[in-house]
């Protein structure tokens, strides 16, 4: 099976319209979280991916739309996520609420989840450099698939693959290209994918939005 893996959309509808034009053919897409947040178009962006995606997990940025204060300390988090509240439906405010934080796809072999694979580390970073550590959680499974770093990355640790497809809208890999990647869950293969979007269309709509400037200008650099 073919699945094209997207995260961190963060309300980017640009990135991820120009995401699912990029994508090949494939059998079925998977959301690995955040579909809202920062960015200024989460009702547009949570219709796509519930229109598109047969599995998604909940990211730390849909658990948090009804509870935006957690994220005074960031004004762009805390920004974007007000404007998520104000512009949602109660309908789509309740989906992100009812996510489920890790899920199992391919028939079981592959675990998703958006940050740690660890329940007990909820909302804890997994960063490139870390990824041989997540070996023990590999046991029971032939991969697993995470976002919540916003950098795109895989690695096979002892015949097992661990992939984070990066970011569609917030890359932070200083590649400023929407990413996303496509698995072969068959041969355990994963495709780390790029695409080009149209940023200063981001950056105008979060001017719109009275956003915070540096939403939209971190996406030049993808920082």
């Amino acid at each position: 099976m073919r699945v094209g893996l997207i995260s961190d959309i963060h309300a980017n509808l640009p990135a991820l319209e120009a995401v699912l034009d990029d994508m090949p053919p494939v059998d079925d897409i998977i959301c690995v979280g955040d579909v809202v947040g920062y960015n200024p178009w989460p009702q547009e962006c949570l219709e796509r991916v519930q229109a598109v995606s047969s599995l998604v997990v909940q990211g730390n940025h849909d658990r948090n739309v009804e509870t935006p204060h957690r994220y005074e300390h960031n004004e762009m988090a805390h920004a974007g996520l007000e404007l998520a509240q104000k512009e949602l439906t109660d309908e789509q405010r309740e989906w992100l609420a009812e996510l489920p934080l890790r899920m199992e796809f391919a028939e079981d072999a592959y675990r998703l989840v958006h940050s740690h694979p660890d329940p007990n580390r909820l909302g804890s970073y997994v960063r490139p450099a870390q990824f041989p550590k997540m070996r023990p959680y590999l046991d029971e499974y032939d991969g697993i698939v995470l976002g919540h770093t916003h950098v795109q990355h895989e690695a096979t640790i002892d015949g097992r693959l661990i992939v984070n497809p990066g970011s569609v809208g917030q890359p932070r890999d200083r590649d400023e290209r929407a990413a996303y990647a496509v698995l072969d869950t068959a041969a355990d293969e994963v495709e780390l994918r790029r695409v080009e979007y149209d940023i200063n269309r981001v950056l105008t709509r979060v001017e719109e939005c009275e956003l915070p400037i540096q939403t939209g200008t971190r996406l030049l650099d993808g920082s």
